[in-house]
């Protein structure tokens, strides 16, 4: 047995995950990398525009370039309230906690904020629904 730390080392390999990796890579070259950037910007861009609509919601993005990620915080309502009240209805976001983007959060004296992730997979009924719930949301709160 070796003295050092290559003792531990794991003499097997994930192959599963390696098998995965490569399915993956595969698939999204079937669909094509610019198709798939060219409908995540289209979604995000929709679902920013919606959100935007809502009195009291507010967009938090910033950047010449967006990504599918959309963050966003509802005036008078607590961001885990409208994670909880989504996933109610099976939609799936995060909280992003200033502390976890401790300069920019401070410097923008920004929120709990509410961030919403879409994909090329993602429906223009699943933003609709989305929005609905925030609107409602946003309604109750205000």
């Amino acid at each position: 047995m070796r003295k050092d730390a290559r003792r531990f080392e794991n003499w097997e390999s994930n192959y599963a995950a390696k098998l995965g990796l490569g399915s993956a890579i595969d698939y999204a070259l079937n669909i094509g990398l610019d198709e798939i950037e060219a409908e995540v910007t289209r979604l995000a861009d929709m679902l920013r525009a919606r959100l935007g609509q809502i009195a009291g919601v507010g967009l938090h993005d910033i950047g010449k370039r967006k990504c599918g990620i959309v963050t966003f915080a509802v005036a008078g309502v607590d961001a885990t309230r409208i994670e909880s009240g989504l996933r109610e209805s099976g939609i799936h976001v995060s909280v992003s906690s200033p502390v976890s983007t401790l300069i920019d959060a401070t410097r923008r004296q920004l929120p709990d904020l509410v961030r919403a992730g879409v994909h090329y997979y993602n429906r223009e009924a699943e933003i609709d629904a989305l929005v609905r719930c925030v609107k409602a949301m946003s309604e109750q709160g205000a």
